[in-house]
Formats: C-alpha cells, structure tokens, sequence
C-alpha cells in the first residue's frame, strides 16, 4: 500500500509540475524599445531547472498587417507564454518567425507559434544541425535537465522556408532586412533589422552584460560579423542575451573584448606549444569571472578556442 501511494504521490506531482509550467508566472512582460517594437527579456546565466529555461530573449514587431517574431525561447511553456504576452499587447495575427539561430534557448518555443498559424523561417545553413546528432543529443540533455518544461513530446521544429543570402521583405509598411553574417557563434547566423524603426536583432552575436557561449564557434569571423553590425548604425539593438541597447558601438565591446581575449590566450598557448590544462590554469580570467555564465560557459569557451587556434596555425604553415 505504502509503495502504491509512493508511485501515486509521485505522478501527481509530474502532472502538477507539467501543468505549473504552463500556468506559472513567468517574468515575460513585454518591454517597448519603439512604438512598434517590443522583447521579453530572458534571466542571467545558463539554462536551468531553477530559471525553467527561461535565459534568452525574443521579441516581435507590430505592423498594420500583422506581427513578425524574431525567436521563440528556450520551451514549448516559454513559446506559449510568449505569445500570450504579445497578445496582451496587440490582437494582430502573428505572420512570421524568424530564428537567427538554432541552439535551443532560441527556438524549443516555435510549437506555439506554428499552432498559430505563423510561418517560420530560418538560413538553410541549419539545416545540416537540425538533422545532426548533436541536435538530439542536446534535446536529450534538456529533456534531462528541464523536465517538465521539455519532454517527450517536444520535438525539433523545422523551419517553412529556408532562406538563402540575405532576405528583405515588407509587412504593413515596415521593411525588414535578414542579413547572415555566420559562420560566427552559428553557421546560420542572422540578423534582423527594422529599417523604419532603426533596430537591430542581433541574435547571439551580442550577449549583454554576461559571458557569451562560445563553444567550438569561428570567433574570426564572430568578431567580423560584430564589426559588421556596428555599419548599420542602429538606434537600438536588442541582444540574444541580456538587456537592449541604446549604445551598441559602446554594448557591443563586452563580447568582441571576451573573444579577442580568448584568442590572444589561447593563441599563444597554442604557438609557445603549451597545453590546454596548463594555459587555462596560467590565463588570468579575473576581468570575466564575475559576469553571469562565466562557470558554465568559460572552460568550454576556451577548450573551444584552443582547438581553434590550432587549426589556424595549421593553415598558416
């Protein structure tokens, strides 16, 4: 009897759990950057079991046609909540998402979204992830660590149209501009920018106010692709992590000075032939240790990097 309550206790409180995670209150309250521009903004740090995944940010545009969404969150209960959250600000349809990339923080939310109606679009170089074992291999891992807010029935959604290039097009009177700057934290890298308004959605090539995941990324070409947002001259660009900017050429230095640093160390590791282990025991970390994420991403960060630099010295000889 007592084993039979034990199993009882314990699927209420998987239901329970399931049903709080839709249900429970999120901080997803809409933030405005102009009239027509909006995003929620995501916790500091890694995705947890404690933040309920909930660490990246999304936004949408509000036209006369309709709204065009620009990420959808780390979960199916985080992609729901968003959506209710723009419906509290307007009652338009929503047309279209745009994922600037495929990590799971950015894109586990889209079911909601495709039950609404809206179309997906995403660059055809994620293609290649979304049909890779590292793709499942992470939605295992989140279905581990995320449970209830991931689980069985979450799945890896696959976009409505594959972009090629660059891409514009107009809704409502609003032209938006799709511009792939990867490979840099991503291969499908893109950003978004909202010619009328003067935004600029800039995925995670900007992470504000934490250490960005850096993984086994070309930092290379990150850093060019930062110099490149900066020639649009934005009025405000909204990170795939942390707050807006008003002061992008100034917001931008945290992520482009944490990538020059990574390389210079490990680089030099890697010319004077000195170990990982032992370069990254020797490297000073103390400008960067006390940021959010700093724990999670940075050994992975530099491992990344180490092996980068490399293959760079490779192709130099």
């Amino acid at each position: 009897m007592r084993y039979s309550l034990a199993l009882i206790c314990i699927a209420a409180a998987f239901v329970f759990g399931a049903e709080a995670a839709d249900k429970a209150p999120f901080a997803l309250t809409p933030v405005k950057v102009t009239e027509r521009v909006w995003y929620v903004k995501g916790l500091p740090g890694a995705a947890s079991f404690e933040n309920r995944g909930f660490n990246s940010n999304a936004g949408f545009v509000v036209t006369s046609d309709g709204v065009v969404v620009i990420d959808a969150l780390g979960t199916p209960a985080l992609g729901r909540e968003f959506l209710r959250a723009i419906r509290a600000v307007t009652d338009k349809p929503v047309r279209r998402v745009i994922v600037t990339h495929y990590h799971a923080d950015h894109f586990y939310g889209l079911a909601a979204f495709r039950e609404a109606g809206a179309e997906i679009w995403a660059h055809k170089s994620a293609r290649g992830y979304i049909e890779s074992a590292e793709a499942l291999a992470r939605l295992e891992q989140r279905r581990r660590d995320l449970s209830p807010w991931v689980d069985a029935n979450t799945g890896i959604i696959t976009p409505d149209r594959w972009m090629e290039g660059d891409v514009s097009f107009m809704s409502g009177g609003l032209h938006f501009d799709l511009i792939h700057v990867g490979p840099a934290h991503t291969l499908e890298d893109t950003v978004v920018a909202v010619r009328e308004e003067r935004v600029l959605f800039a995925g995670d090539i900007l992470f504000s106010g934490r250490i960005p995941f850096v993984g086994n990324a070309d930092s290379r070409r990150w850093l060019a692709a930062v110099d490149r947002l900066l020639e649009f001259k934005p009025e405000a660009m909204v990170p795939g992590h942390g707050a807006a900017s008003r002061t992008p050429a100034t917001d931008l230095v945290l992520t482009r000075d944490y990538l020059r640093y990574l390389r210079l160390e490990m680089g030099r590791a890697v010319e004077d032939m000195t170990s990982f282990e032992d370069a990254y025991t020797r490297t000073d970390w103390s400008r960067f240790e006390r940021l959010p994420a700093f724990e999670a991403a940075n050994r992975i960060n530099a491992y990344g990097t180490y092996l980068l630099m490399e293959r760079e010295s490779l192709e130099r000889k």
